[in-house]
């Protein structure tokens, strides 16, 4: 697989996926040169500025392409993944679609289900996107996804609670984390915000402990081989169940929604009523999506999960995926036009201003101001190893197995030898 390491010495980063909903598929419609083309494109930002920003780049291509028509479909991000695949295997999907890569998009070239986008890419566009965001849209030397973000993990938090807590350094270790829980539980907040309820926000916690846990070599090995035999992956699990059992966690964790509302994790920490979340980059935008006025949290931070004394993983280590989008093997020409259109350096201005978030273009980097984005980005240009989110390397079969086996544990329904069996089973079944 050629889904890890993609970043190494790239200058790029960014955001991804807002909450979303609704859907249906539908594909393209064509006449010969020049003539009238439908297409339909499937996202996932349903509302605020990351909508609006879908809404107004279709019209601006469309301006530009008076023989275009784009449909767009928002559907909630929970939702697509499944979606995809049922319009995918029904020979019905939309023709630009969200791709999440790793293990979900081989899969997707394996059945033939995608547009080579190789030499379709315009020469601006690869002068201004790093070949490190590429190569995690690479399978068998071709390229199949425009990338537009990447979504390096860590935690979020708001420097009040910090402050409140008297928290003067970021944790940079566990045992310091756990001191950092203490601290904010004595003033009365809940010291993280966990959604579990969507599962893949409480795998994130795995995912993390498995990549300080486990060497590059075993991640890599594993998202081939589905074997979870290494000892890495049971310290990891044990390292969480350590970790849930100083409940660190917001009540109710197991049936709050991660990005929906203000009650969702992301909402916690919009409306400080927790101080910390683990996610990915998209996150500034979607906790600015559900503060009371609607803008970015004055005083969010950032800082990269702490490191494991011990563990086999390389410090520095960082995990996250890069969204980019597919078109669809169907699709018309015009389905690559408007990839190279949203990857311009006037596009992703916007999608930056959108969403919160750095992109990958080079040039609309330079717009970014935010410090906390600017730390993302560093720690992501500096890190010896980047993974995509397990979830997504491992495929969507077992990516779910595993998602779901980790609320199992951290509902009290499991153990870490279940857990290791349940994924291990998984993995064997693919």
């Amino acid at each position: 697989m050629r889904n890890r390491k993609f970043a190494l010495g790239a200058a790029a980063l960014a955001i991804g996926a807002l909450a979303i909903s609704g859907c249906s598929a539908g594909g393209s419609e064509s006449t010969e040169e020049g003539g009238a083309v439908e297409m339909t494109l499937w996202q996932n930002s349903t509302t605020g500025p990351g909508q609006e920003f879908w809404e107004n780049a279709i019209a601006s291509f469309e301006d530009e392409n008076p023989n275009v028509t784009i449909e767009m479909q928002s559907i909630q991000n929970e939702d697509l993944d499944g979606k995809l695949q049922t319009a995918l295997n029904a020979g019905d999907p939309p023709d630009i679609f969200l791709q999440r890569g790793g293990g979900k998009m081989t899969a997707m070239v394996n059945a033939g289900q995608l547009m080579d986008l190789t030499d379709l890419i315009t020469d601006d566009v690869k002068s201004e996107v790093p070949a490190g965001s590429f190569a995690a849209e690479t399978y068998q030397d071709k390229v199949w996804a425009m990338p537009l973000s990447v979504l390096p993990g860590g935690l979020f938090y708001a420097q009040q609670a910090f402050d409140e807590a008297g928290i003067t350094e970021n944790p940079t270790t566990i045992s310091e984390l756990e001191d950092a829980v203490s601290a904010l539980k004595d003033t009365g907040i809940a010291p993280i915000a966990l959604g579990a309820k969507d599962a893949w926000p409480a795998a994130h916690w795995y995912y993390f402990f498995a990549i300080r846990e486990c060497s590059p070599a075993v991640i890599e090995a594993t998202g081939d081989s589905k074997d979870f035999s290494d000892e890495c992956w049971m310290r990891a699990a044990e390292d969480l169940e350590d970790f849930a059992a100083i409940e660190p966690f917001n009540e109710g964790f197991l049936t709050t929604p991660a990005q929906q509302g203000a009650s969702s994790s992301a909402g916690l920490v919009a409306n400080r009523q927790a101080a910390m979340e683990l996610m990915g980059a998209w996150d500034p935008g979607v906790i600015a999506s559900l503060t009371p006025d609607e803008q970015p949290l004055p005083d969010l931070a950032w800082f990269p999960f702490p490191e494991i004394e011990g563990g086999d993983g390389e410090p520095g280590s960082i995990m996250g995926g890069v969204d980019g989008y597919s078109c669809s093997a169907q699709a018309p020409k015009e389905c690559a036009d408007f990839l190279n259109f949203i990857a311009s350096s006037e596009q992703q201005t916007l999608y930056y201003e959108a969403f919160n978030s750095p992109v990958v273009n080079t040039v609309a980097q330079e717009a970014i101001t935010e410090p906390y984005l600017q730390q993302i980005l560093e720690a992501y240009n500096n890190a010896p190893f980047v993974s995509q989110w397990l979830d997504t390397v491992l495929g969507q079969n077992v990516g779910n197995a595993l998602n779901v086996a980790v609320v199992d544990m951290l509902a009290g329904n499991s153990n870490p030898q279940k857990f290791v069996d349940t994924i291990q089973t998984a993995g064997a079944q693919g």
